[in-house]
């Protein structure tokens, strides 16, 4: 084997090595500037919040698996489960309130958070969940 061939391979490998880190550290520049940014209640709605005006503009995403889901659910809210909302980020406007919630808000929160560093700005957590909703928000249809 030539020398250069060496040389290429090994330029090659060190290329698709550095690659993940260099994505590691975009990833966490961007998560810093985010936080850095944002205001002490930013990113979240409580119950009480939802009242008929938000509840007739947002959109409702229950983060939840299918199964919670089906059995009970925000009435007109769509189902993302937490782990696949960048997958399925197309689904999420950009021009309108997104609240998204689980049973406590834990997950959501998750999804929230990976949505607000790739740039929707417009999502929000429900904080205290479904469980929240069922006993506080202002109003449920």
């Amino acid at each position: 084997m030539k020398l250069s061939h060496v040389l290429g391979a090994a330029t090659v490998a060190l290329c698709l090595h550095s690659t993940p880190i260099l994505a590691q550290d975009a990833a966490i520049e961007a998560m810093q500037e985010y936080m850095m940014f944002s205001e002490y209640e930013a990113g979240i709605i409580l119950p009480q919040q939802i009242d008929q005006a938000v509840f007739e503009t947002a959109l409702f995403v229950d983060t939840r698996d299918a199964e919670q889901f089906d059995a009970a659910t925000i009435p007109g809210s769509i189902n993302i489960e937490w782990r696949e909302v960048l997958d399925r980020i197309d689904e999420i406007p950009k021009d309108r309130m997104t609240v998204l919630f689980c049973n406590t808000g834990s997950l959501s929160a998750q999804a929230a958070f990976a949505l607000r560093v790739a740039g929707r700005t417009n999502v929000v957590v429900l904080q205290t969940g479904f469980a929240g909703w069922e006993k506080d928000a202002v109003y449920k249809p």
